[in-house]
């Protein structure tokens, strides 16, 4: 309930970190009721599945560096960047089915391919999980390796539905809302 508080400072300092990520604090009432929060708590709204996590920041041991790692763990976009620290996020994730975008990020056709993804996954909010799999990164090799497929074959679409594994991969050239939407409804159907 106070601004000038401890735990207001160090989330303050948390959102400084985290600059991608909105960041809103408030002491009205009538806002934390609208979003039904306790007070001294942070609560993450999860866009992709409108799902949202808690953290009691009435507890003395929450400092910036819990702070941060809760909401580096547990936040998702529309497209969430496949790393060892998102990792927990995407497994923990409500959605059963990931779509994984694996593709070179230094490459210069990567603007171009995430403004398509991107719309894409606005058709599939709350349905399917569009994640995005660097493969320059080493500990992403065994992810491309999973779906069989070699940095030649690359970029790639890789679909995967959790609870029986099934999966299907598409090598493209160009990523179009049009390409992605249509092999997400094929693997739908």
């Amino acid at each position: 309930q106070e601004p000038g508080s401890p735990g207001a400072s160090q989330f303050r300092r948390a959102a400084g970190r985290i600059p991608e990520v909105p960041f809103g604090l408030s002491t009205s009432p009538a806002v934390l009721s609208h979003y039904d929060v306790a007070a001294n708590t942070v609560r993450l709204f999860r866009r992709v599945h409108n799902d949202r996590r808690d953290l009691d920041m009435n507890s003395k041991d929450v400092d910036l560096e819990k702070m941060t790692h809760f909401v580096r763990m547990n936040e998702l976009r529309l497209v969430t960047e496949y790393n060892p620290v998102t990792a927990i996020g995407v497994m923990q994730s409500s959605l059963q089915l990931h779509l994984l975008l694996i593709t070179d990020k230094m490459s210069p056709k990567h603007p171009k391919r995430m403004r398509g993804y991107r719309a894409a996954a606005e058709l599939f909010k709350g349905k399917i999980l569009f994640i995005l799999v660097d493969s320059n990164l080493k500990s992403n090799e065994r992810t491309v390796s999973f779906f069989k497929l070699k940095k030649s074959q690359l970029p790639a679409l890789a679909i995967f539905h959790t609870p029986d594994e099934e999966q299907d991969v598409l090598t493209l050239d160009e990523v179009s809302v049009e390409r992605v939407q249509d092999f997400c409804n094929r693997f739908l159907q």
